[in-house]
């Protein structure tokens, strides 16, 4: 079956990029009107407007540079925080006052965003090394630093180092969901895999093995090779290996996780049902799936309506159907009959598949599963969970076997 690779990619650190834009942006106009509000006090009005006039155009044009890690290079933090310093730093030259009275600097908050980018870039050591520039820069600026300024110094300090440390923890939280993600999907695909196995290569190696034997002779050597490849093979699938091909990748614009998604064919069987708008998948008729199923030993009984489901779902419950009586001749023998009836209700769809068998001893389904025989743990409870659903199996020995299959409409619809 074709597949697609589907890339799923979690930042918990983009949104804080686009904070810092909008932050840069609005203190920086802070800046302009504080200034313009107290030029009168300036005595060198020019020098301040030629300070924030650079500031305008270097925070307007590199707003490009804070929209992700990526753009936000080591070049751009070390001229940003330089921006920032020569304004704290030509604070008292512009406002000779501001060395002996608490007041804003030039670039007043706006040199907080130059801090806050270095801690989103590279976390809290990041974060402290152009924090400490700037508690010096304010310090030196000052002269004699009041109680306000140290205050203020000490406030950018910690909350800077604060941030970068919880952008550093949200980054390996990323990376352990996207490895638990990927690890569940490699789990999932898995057993995908385990199913159709079974379906197909193992029943009929299981069959080669009985015949062989049954014939003797040559034949009988041919089933035995048959009888260890099975048992080989049933020992890999139960293994419970998971791939190591899928391997996150810690990327500047978050965690990523790839895995594989079967392609869904543009209609199906009993098709003209309502289109998913998502995908373009039409609805499949469940009773159009089943119907090939039916036979002389096996009766189908469904109702006089469609029974519309989106095609994953149809296949994986007639599948697990068709494990189910695949059971019934194994287990059974051929002269058993077997019974499908199909139920249709708002809610939920519900599949009952019930023989005339010997049933099965009790135990039995345990022993088999260790024994990595997974027809029932696998072809029909592991499909029915992928889709939502529940498969429970009642047998009572010598009474034949039932398998009831429900699948809610809400979760096989997605």
């Amino acid at each position: 079956m074709a597949g697609r690779e589907r890339v799923v990619r979690m930042s918990v650190e983009q949104p804080l990029w686009r904070a810092l834009t909008a932050y840069r942006l609005l203190t920086m106009v802070y800046a302009t009107l504080i200034a313009a509000f107290g030029r009168d006090k300036f005595e060198r009005p020019w020098l301040a407007a030629a300070y924030l006039a650079l500031l305008v155009v270097w925070t307007v044009v590199t707003l490009p540079k804070v929209a992700n890690a990526v753009s936000c290079t080591k070049r751009f933090l070390g001229v940003d925080l330089t921006i920032a310093l020569v304004g704290v730093l030509l604070t008292p030259v512009v406002d000779v006052q501001a060395r002996y009275v608490d007041g804003p600097t030039l670039p007043t908050i706006w040199t907080a965003g130059a801090v806050l980018a270095f801690a989103v870039k590279g976390g809290w050591r990041w974060a402290a090394f152009a924090s400490s520039l700037v508690a010096v820069a304010n310090l030196v600026g000052r002269g004699t630093p009041s109680r306000d300024t140290l205050h203020n110094v000490l406030l950018v300090w910690v909350a800077s180092i604060a941030i970068g440390y919880i952008v550093e923890v949200a980054r390996a939280s990323e990376r352990t969901l996207a490895r638990a993600l990927e690890i569940e999907a490699a789990t999932r695909e898995r057993e995908r895999l385990a199913r159709d196995i079974h379906d197909s290569v193992l029943q009929v190696l299981a069959m080669v093995q009985r015949r062989g034997t049954a014939l003797g002779g040559e034949a009988a050597e041919l089933g035995r090779m048959a009888g260890e490849q099975e048992i080989a093979l049933r020992t890999l699938v139960s293994s419970g290996l998971v791939p190591t091909t899928r391997v996150s990748e810690d990327v500047t614009l978050g965690a990523v996780v790839r895995t594989v998604d079967d392609t869904e064919p543009a209609g199906g069987p009993g098709g003209g049902g309502a289109e998913n708008a998502a995908d373009g998948a039409e609805l499949w008729d469940l009773r159009t799936l089943l119907a090939p199923l039916s036979g002389s030993a096996v009766t189908l009984a469904e109702p006089g309506a469609p029974v519309l489901l989106w095609p994953a779902a149809a296949r994986e419950l007639t599948s697990a159907v068709n494990a189910a009586l695949d059971n019934v001749r194994k287990h059974a023998g051929d002269g058993a009959r077997s019974w499908i009836l199909v139920e249709d209700s708002p809610d939920e769809v519900i599949v009952t598949v019930r023989d005339d068998g010997p049933g099965i001893p009790e135990g039995r389904l345990a022993q088999a599963e260790g024994e990595g025989r997974l027809g029932v743990a696998l072809s029909i409870r592991g499909r029915l969970r992928e889709l939502g659903g529940t498969a429970e199996l009642i047998s009572v020995p010598g009474q034949g076997t039932e398998v009831e299959l429900k699948v809610p409409r809400g979760k096989a619809e997605r």
